[in-house]
């Protein structure tokens, strides 16, 4: 009896099928309706919509001055808000807050800037004294996620401060004289210390020597004025004392500015000195003479400790300063430390005399 033997193309299709249907683990006769049924292409599905962009969002703060800023009651600042990238349609809502309190809510569309940015401005004022903060918030749209900003704060003050007078204003006066490096303390109270600096800064200033504020007084922070401009930065840790302006100026190594205070040098008929000196004697405590710690730079001269130190020179040659300051500036100056005498035009008594004084 004969046997039928397949073709080899035959042969070949069902080995095929076997290898397929073991490789995927299909039975038998599945794989091979499925192999003999045309495959069916799935419909393509519609495109997914784009993510928001990915943004950011800050506020700066103009028309405000000094470290930290501050503007006078009543004055106006303006809150430039930036969004990066800009998108169509976005709107941000602005919260203002008062030593912490809200005080305002504002909507505002965000426009079109340079650049591909999103821009807004906000003016503010206030009519009283404080601490203002803006916070800005953008909700989540189709077109752009979730922001949120906030601005610098900016201290509110009231311009006419003078001794007994406390509180926000009188810390912002005393944060600005303290970021210029005057000596003053931070309490929020104007007290005798406070009062010593404020005299200082008018000094320096060229402003009128008196122990108060006033508008004019805040305009000149405002403006800049009131830096101590160091002469001698070379000398590394040193003493400049400014007879022109009447101020005394510890100055540290690379020519930063450490403390300010306010002195009484000699007066015409008894004039302090001029020229480079170094510290060569300390003396602490009072002497015979009222002279409190003491930090002599050459022959009789000195930087010491006095119960009066007038906003004028009246010294009998040496350099004075306020009791209070005394013990602070002794600490600092250090014995060899130069001491830089100057007026700021130039000129002045190059004579050291013998009997040089309080």
């Amino acid at each position: 009896m004969s046997v039928r033997r397949k073709p080899p193309a035959a042969i070949a299709a069902t080995a095929l099928v076997l290898l397929l249907c073991s490789g995927a683990g299909v039975p038998w006769g599945a794989a091979v309706a499925a192999a003999a049924k045309p495959s069916t292409p799935r419909p393509a599905s519609p495109p997914a919509s784009p993510p928001p962009a990915v943004a950011r969002m800050q506020l700066l703060v103009q028309r405000a001055y000094g470290s930290p800023p501050f503007t006078l009651v009543g004055s106006k600042i303006a809150i430039r808000g930036i969004v990066t990238p800009y998108a169509a349609g976005q709107q941000v809502k602005l919260s203002v807050y008062r030593d912490g309190r809200k005080i305002a809510v504002k909507v505002v569309r965000v426009l079109p800037g340079s650049a591909g940015a999103g821009q807004f401005r906000v003016v503010l004022s206030s009519a009283r004294a404080g601490l203002v903060q803006m916070r800005a918030a953008h909700y989540a749209t189709a077109q752009q996620a979730l922001l949120s900003a906030r601005s610098s704060g900016v201290h509110f003050a009231s311009p006419n401060l003078g001794p007994g007078a406390a509180g926000g204003s009188v810390r912002t006066l005393q944060s600005e004289l303290n970021g210029l490096h005057y000596a003053v303390p931070l309490s929020g109270v104007f007290d005798e210390g406070t009062a010593r600096a404020v005299v200082a800064y008018r000094k320096t200033a060229g402003l009128d020597r008196a122990a108060f504020t006033n508008t004019g007084f805040f305009k000149a922070i405002e403006r800049g004025w009131g830096r101590f401009h160091v002469r001698y930065r070379g000398d590394g840790r040193h003493v400049e004392a400014n007879l022109s302006r009447q101020v005394l100026a510890e100055i540290d190594p690379g020519g930063r500015v450490h403390a300010i205070y306010q002195i009484s040098s000699g007066k015409p008929s008894t004039p302090t000195v001029v020229g480079r000196f170094h510290v060569y004697e300390k003396t602490p405590g009072f002497n015979a003479k009222g002279m409190l710690d003491s930090n002599y730079f050459i022959r009789g001269y000195a930087i010491h400790g006095y119960a009066e130190v007038p906003t004028f020179a009246a010294s009998h040659g040496c350099l004075r300063i306020p009791i209070p300051d005394a013990g602070g500036v002794f600490a600092w100056v250090q014995i060899g430390a130069p001491v830089d005498v100057y007026n700021e035009g130039g000129g002045g008594s190059g004579r050291v005399r013998a009997n040089a004084g309080p």
